[in-house]
């Protein structure tokens, strides 16, 4: 191991990163990475995992400590992952303390992706979990609301960095907490984010089951909240082939829209997305698999890309990713392969698996033009982050 402790003094001499700012970005104390620096120490299969996330060494450490990072789940990276119990009486001002942290996570996920959010979410999560478990009514009551939120959040926050059955776990994790809460707009909100798993599952079937189930109570939801159930029912029936549902499910949530305007922290980007049902819109256009359709996503790209904001630099990523495999169906090769290029330059920085999957996908839908000059170079662009 006295590789892996040279190394590591390279890297974050490199990078500019000290003993004390990587413990504290990994959660361990100082003095073992100092060990684990001069070789003392031998890391653990997962906190090797988790030096090459926070450092960017594309699985350097990884192979040094005889694994690679597809040999570790996600869970498993931050060794002091879990909250102790937690006695009586909880500080009902701790429920207006994790929402305004909240806040700030689902920011910095637009920002950071979610290699570098994991580990706090995730600890935050668990301690939630310790303080409802001791918690009186109605503190009790606030902390399982917001701890729906921030399963929700983690669940999401693996699906994005590819751990999918994390992320099943979690997604579980959301949907429990919502019925002990007793609150039928997370109990419906913790519905679609299953379809959002199901959805990169490719289980189209399993999307609409989900979503339907999310917006059966329909005079019970807010706007929003219907808002996301319809989208996601689109989205299924879109993997299914079926445009015809997807046009009157999202002419049904397009008036939903201006309606949002409730005290909930999650689900807000209908708020913050420009023309958001149209960005549902082309992305269920681009997954029916017809000609025409990629085409209609084509032309509805065009019209969105412009206006999204700058901050979210992930989805703006993957958006270009959906308009590079629509163009590339057309065909229109030489944009595609502009807008793949563009996409391909915010996977490092983010560490979205989401991201990769996408722009490992355009190619199937160049196949037309793939012995082309602009073909081999879409297939080096993919080949470059995949």
């Amino acid at each position: 191991m006295s590789d892996f402790g040279g190394e590591l003094v390279r890297l974050m001499t490199e990078r500019g990163v000290g003993v004390r700012q990587l413990a504290r970005g990994l959660y361990v104390n100082p003095s073992h990475i100092s060990n684990i620096r001069s070789g003392r120490s031998r890391p653990s299969a997962g906190l090797a995992k988790a030096i090459d996330d926070y450092l960017n060494a594309g699985g350097e450490f990884a192979a040094l400590a005889g694994t690679t990072n597809d040999d570790i789940p996600l869970a498993a990276a931050w060794p002091c992952a879990g909250a102790a119990p937690v006695e009586a009486p909880v500080a009902p001002e701790l429920v207006d303390y994790f929402q305004a942290q909240l806040a700030g996570h689902y920011t910095a996920d637009m920002f950071l992706g979610p290699l570098h959010l994991i580990p706090t979410v995730q600890t935050q999560a668990e301690l939630i979990t310790s303080l409802a478990a001791a918690a009186d009514a109605p503190v009790r009551r606030g902390l399982l609301d917001a701890g729906t939120a921030y399963a929700a959040l983690l669940g999401w926050l693996y699906q994005d960095a590819g751990n999918l059955a994390e992320s099943a776990r979690w997604r579980d994790t959301t949907l429990s907490l919502a019925h002990r809460s007793g609150d039928q707009q997370l109990v419906s909100y913790a519905l679609t984010n299953k379809a959002m798993l199901a959805l990169d599952q490719g289980d189209g079937r399993a999307v609409v089951d989900f979503a339907e189930a999310a917006a059966a109570p329909a005079r019970d939801l807010s706007p929003k909240t219907r808002l996301i159930a319809l989208q996601h029912l689109a989205q299924g029936h879109a993997v299914l082939g079926d445009r015809a549902a997807v046009d009157r499910l999202l002419d049904q949530a397009a008036p939903l829209v201006a309606r949002v305007d409730d005290e909930y922290l999650w689900g807000n980007s209908p708020k913050r997305t420009p023309h958001h049902v149209e960005m549902q819109r082309a992305t269920c256009y681009g997954r029916t698999g017809k000609p025409q359709d990629a085409a209609d996503a084509a032309d509805l790209w065009d019209q969105i890309m412009d206006a999204m904001p700058e901050t979210a630099r992930r989805d703006n990523a993957v958006f270009r990713a959906r308009q590079s495999a629509a163009l590339a169906r057309v065909p229109d090769p030489d944009r595609a392969v502009w807008a793949a290029s563009e996409a391909a330059s915010a996977v490092r920085a983010t560490g979205s698996a989401r991201l990769r999957r996408e722009i490992r996908a355009i190619p199937k839908q160049a196949a037309a033009w793939s012995r082309t000059p602009a073909g081999r170079e879409l297939r080096n662009i993919v080949a470059a982050v995949a």
